[in-house]
């Protein structure tokens, strides 16, 4: 049984990482223009591919006393062949570049183990834990107790940053959370993993204020405890079941094109009817009434 002690009243903590915005004309001198996100896209492959043919992590840890683990990483020592790098232990995703659609990264990620729990949509809150890593492995920025992310993308200034979304999404919660007399919870196996991220899926040329540089790959290491079903605009229907166009982004879903996407609308058409009396939530489950037939449910038809 592997289990994590942290305080009740910490859970409740609320962590939104958001990029620094360029300034516009009047706030004095901008600086260059970005770089190519493409060849940008290339020098960050090299450079995480490098990371992950010398490091390692520490899976003998891992498999001699999981309920006390610690992910960290380290060098492989020159002439060591016994050792396993984390090129062969990583799997990967292509993610698309949301700024530059012809760019795709190859996105790295180590599952240590992925938990048994609810498995988080794109759009959802997590509960965990994390360490935030240069490629160097200096540390800027942690949370060794529990903080609670909404992992809507953080293009447009919500959630958090897209490497870091696209990897905890492959994740899975805990398989139970217990209340202990101390006041603290216990954890059952949670999600446990990293994810190597390169800079046009992290913060790219406006890194938040603190010791990163523009253009830099990060390494998040995480634990994933909770997982909540995530509706940012309570109109009854799930966030990530907003995403109209299937592409895993709610930025672009705009119905009535009123410039306030579906998933933070609560009158999805502008019909001048919220989208929750327009919806049938029977037992639980969500109905979308057609009244007129025509393939377009009444939240989203404007002529109802």
């Amino acid at each position: 049984m592997i289990k994590i002690k942290y305080g009740v009243a910490l859970l409740v903590t609320l962590l939104i990482v958001t990029v620094s915005c360029k300034k516009d004309d009047n706030d004095g001198p901008v600086g260059p223009p970005p770089h190519d996100r493409g060849e940008e896209a290339a020098i960050a492959q090299t450079e995480i591919e490098d990371f992950l043919a010398t490091h390692f992590y520490n899976y003998t840890e891992f498999e001699n006393d999981p309920e006390n683990f610690k992910l960290r990483f380290d060098t492989i020592p020159k002439g060591n062949t016994d050792i396993i790098p984390l090129m062969d232990q990583v799997d990967f995703l292509k993610v698309t570049d949301l700024v530059d659609k012809s760019v795709e990264y190859t996105l790295y990620y180590l599952v240590v183990r992925e938990g048994g729990g609810e498995k988080p949509h794109f759009s959802d809150y997590t509960t965990n834990t994390y360490d935030g890593r240069l490629l160097n492995l200096d540390l800027f920025d942690s949370a060794v107790t529990p903080v609670r992310f909404n992992l809507v993308d953080s293009n447009m200034s919500a959630g958090i940053i897209r490497g870091l979304q696209q990897a905890m999404i492959q994740f899975r919660g805990a398989t139970n959370v217990m209340s202990n007399p101390d006041g603290t919870l216990t954890f059952e196996n949670y999600g446990i993993g990293a994810v190597f991220v390169p800079s046009g899926l992290a913060y790219f040329q406006y890194p938040p204020v603190g010791n990163l540089k523009a253009y830099e790959q990060l390494v998040f290491s995480f634990e994933l405890f909770g997982v909540e079903v995530a509706d940012h605009d309570d109109d009854g229907i799930d966030s990530y079941l907003e995403d109209l166009n299937g592409n895993g982004y709610l930025f672009d879903d705009d119905t009535d094109g009123n410039g306030v996407p579906n998933y933070l609308d609560t009158d999805d058409d502008g019909d001048g009817r919220l989208t929750k009396d327009e919806i049938e939530i029977i037992n639980g489950v969500v109905n979308y009434p057609d009244k007129n037939g025509n393939g377009t449910p009444d939240y989203l038809d404007p002529t109802i």
